[in-house]
């Protein structure tokens, strides 16, 4: 099972207001597993940066002037993510702002029920309690010490490890089958292994010799003999 571990960082709250996508981190999992592929795109957003967005991610108007704008980076995009569930805290947000932007690029939307929301699991299963990624780095004990500011490459590899213990723990799901393979099927939404059926049967073991000596023994038993019944 294939899935990308996302995060974005904008302009600010809304695009219908004119707000925009400044930078784009991913992450990409099998089997809940980091495989090591990342994507990471900083985007143009053809508009002044607030300063309330600055403070949040200290990317500014000067640093951003050069880097591509969302139409030029779209079909990347979305080659990298590919038909793969996305992993995302607050997912609503980022949906928002992705779909908003594919569709001003005239591409088609990534589906919401794609998305997995890192943000209600934790709610869901510590109610209650501080939910943000900070949050949860502290409950888990994992290193977010060179967070001093939000970046969307460094949050969705912070996220992956929250999401693995958010799920069980860091331990694999020990699916048995190959990338690509058919030994998997999806049930519920979730993978399962299963075996392949052996293209040939493999062949018997016993000799024909070990047959008839068998075959002798069990005569020599009688009637009685269990191998005689059906």
């Amino acid at each position: 099972m294939r899935e990308i571990v996302l995060d974005t960082e904008t302009t600010g709250f809304n695009p219908d207001q004119g707000d925009r996508i400044v930078e784009i981190g991913a992450v990409e999992l099998f089997n809940h597993v980091p495989t090591g592929r990342v994507y990471h795109q900083y985007i143009n957003p053809e508009r002044a940066m607030p300063q309330e967005a600055f403070e949040v991610h200290g990317l500014g108007d000067d640093f951003l002037r050069d880097k591509p704008v969302f139409a030029k980076i779209a079909d990347a995009f979305l080659t990298f993510v590919g038909d793969a569930r996305l992993v995302i805290h607050n997912a609503a947000f980022d949906m928002k702002f992705l779909n908003a932007e594919l569709g001003w690029v005239k591409k088609g939307s990534i589906p919401w029920e794609r998305a997995v929301d890192t943000l209600a699991i934790a709610k869901q299963k510590f109610p209650g309690a501080p939910a943000s990624l900070d949050a949860l780095c502290r409950r888990f004990g994992i290193d977010n010490s060179a967070r001093t500011l939000h970046g969307a490459l460094l949050d969705s590899e912070i996220l992956a490890e929250v999401y693995l213990e958010l799920i069980g723990g860091k331990q694999p799901d020990f699916a048995l089958g190959t990338a690509g393979g058919n030994s998997r099927s999806a049930q519920s939404g979730e993978e399962f292994w299963k075996p392949y059926r052996r293209p040939n049967p493999l062949p018997a073991r016993i000799t024909e010799m070990e047959k008839a000596a068998h075959a002798a023994f069990v005569e020599k038993l009688g009637s009685g003999a269990i191998w005689t019944k059906s």
